[in-house]
């Protein structure tokens, strides 16, 4: 397991992962607009409507995370005294 880990925190391979996850990137959207949908309501037939639907939503559950944390879970300093 550390062999996998020191092999990734070389440069080079970082550097050459990252440019594979951004021409991954390019090539989804780039299909994005050559595959024909089918969708099922009409919003989601938009580009990229799935991925802004999924970033907006994670985006939501983590906001909402922290204020359920901030005012629900955390408890004041002098809770126990």
């Amino acid at each position: 397991m550390n062999k996998i880990i020191e092999y990734f925190e070389r440069p080079n391979v970082g550097k050459a992962v990252r440019y594979l996850f951004y021409a991954s990137l390019v090539l989804l959207l780039i299909l994005e607009f050559l595959v024909e949908k089918h969708p099922y309501f009409p919003w989601a037939g938009f580009p990229a409507f799935n991925a802004v639907y999924g970033f907006l939503s994670c985006a939501i559950i983590i906001a909402v995370s922290k204020l359920l944390g901030k005012f629900w879970l955390q408890k004041g300093e002098d809770y126990y005294d």
